[in-house]
């Protein structure tokens, strides 16, 4: 254990974050007011931010009287919206939690655990899939739970610029149920297939009276490899480096303690179409978490990635900022993605706050890379039918701080100057 924290030490000063998920730090969601712009680097990408005086007057709408926000709440809730906390997950005592644990093994951080070996780091990471589990068990859909399973630990060590090696998993319930256990550790056959790697093993304990009737938890533990000079550890980020977003499928494997309070708020089912789709409700919240190990390596080859958060518990607001130096922050542009109609639902079902949801859920953006604008102009001039990527927003000045706007937005108040 000494050597363990010993060559963790070593590396304390390149990741900032434990590898659970809750943050060191937590950072509050900021919404830039239009008469503090910030233009610095961010003006070549949104020229029209661009100002001579450091101070924008806004002009009245005259439709309504009102001033433009740069970020709208589209929820059009108060403060009496539903909260991660009020569904009984407190962030802020998880990130205290962080910071004891800190105490006690100094050096641990990023998205994945290094340990030296040679010219190379094995990469650890492990989690579950939260009361994601709960939907299974409601809709009957237990053949893609393992794929959020491996997803959640394959994700996080790919953040390094790991390769996957290998997978095991624990899988526990009260009575084994073959039949609905072929069909779990099937999904994590999958996953292990996207992402290339083996499932080694893995341990299934039957625990009587421990579990209710039908119901089991999940774990999953993955280990990868990667080159001592080939680490992504964010070190080199500088203001003005582009955040690229991949997309995600859905909600992924976080939040849901807040999706089941906004389902029992709306009065609609799980077996009930997602208002304005054609598929269910269950069926969009069961969508399986995107592995991206294959595409996030694949773009690692090319050169020119720095930086790069997996977007699980905490959201944008406190996984970004998880791989940056200190004195960074980002500015997000909103407009950049469409946002997945489940989020637009439980926004509104919920009337959660536009903070909230970005300190949640991944938004439709399940992992970012912080490259360098060169990277990011081949990132999106190569990417075709087997991908998508989009140019989120960029590195600012600002310590941990993680602001978002809406580009569209602003040029309408412009208009109006």
């Amino acid at each position: 254990m000494s050597n363990c924290i010993a060559a963790n030490t070593e590396l304390s000063h390149c990741f900032a974050a434990s590898i659970r998920s809750s943050h060191n730090k937590p950072n509050t969601t900021t919404n830039i007011p239009l008469h503090k712009c910030a233009t610095d680097r961010f003006s070549s990408r949104f020229p029209l931010l661009s100002a001579t005086s450091d101070e924008v007057r806004p002009r009245r709408i005259r439709n309504n009287g009102h001033m433009l926000s740069m970020l709208k709440n589209a929820s059009g809730g108060s403060s009496d919206g539903l909260t991660y906390k009020d569904a009984g997950v407190d962030i802020d005592a998880g990130s205290e939690l962080v910071r004891r644990i800190a105490k006690m093994a100094p050096g641990i951080g990023g998205f994945g655990g290094l340990f030296p070996l040679g010219d190379s780091y094995l990469v650890a990471g492990t989690d579950g899939v939260g009361t994601k589990l709960k939907l299974a068990f409601e809709t009957g859909i237990h053949d893609t739970i393992g794929i959020d399973l491996v997803a959640m630990s394959v994700n996080d060590i790919v953040t390094s610029g790991a390769k996957p090696l290998f997978f095991l998993d624990y899988f526990a319930t009260s009575r084994l149920d073959v039949d609905l256990a072929e069909k779990v550790i099937k999904g994590i056959v999958d996953g292990c297939q996207q992402s290339d790697c083996a499932l080694l093993g893995g341990e299934t304990a039957e625990m009587p009276d421990f579990y209710a009737e039908g119901e089991y938890d999940l774990s999953g533990f993955a280990v990868g490899v990667v080159k001592k000079d080939s680490v992504i550890d964010g070190k080199n980020i500088v203001s003005g480096d582009i955040l690229i977003g991949l997309p995600s499928s859905g909600v992924h494997s976080n939040g849901f303690s807040l999706v089941r309070r906004v389902i029992a708020q709306s009065g609609l089912s799980l077996k009930n179409q997602l208002p304005g789709e054609s598929i269910t409700l269950g069926e969009a919240l069961m969508a399986p978490t995107v592995i991206y190990v294959k595409q996030v390596l694949d773009i690692i080859s090319k050169g020119g990635v720095k930086g790069i958060a997996h977007i699980t518990g905490g959201g944008f607001t406190d996984n970004i900022p998880r791989v940056f130096p200190k004195g960074l922050g980002a500015v997000i542009d909103n407009d950049s993605w469409e946002i997945p109609p489940v989020f637009k639902w439980m926004q509104q079902a919920g009337k959660i706050e536009d903070g909230e949801m970005m300190r949640t859920f991944n938004m439709g953006i399940g992992m970012v890379l912080v490259v360098s604008q060169e990277a990011s102009q081949r990132i999106l001039d190569e990417q075709h039918g087997s991908y998508t990527a989009y140019r989120i927003g960029e590195v600012v000045n600002g310590e941990g701080r993680v602001s978002f706007i809406r580009f569209s937005q602003v040029v309408s108040w412009f208009r109006y100057i």
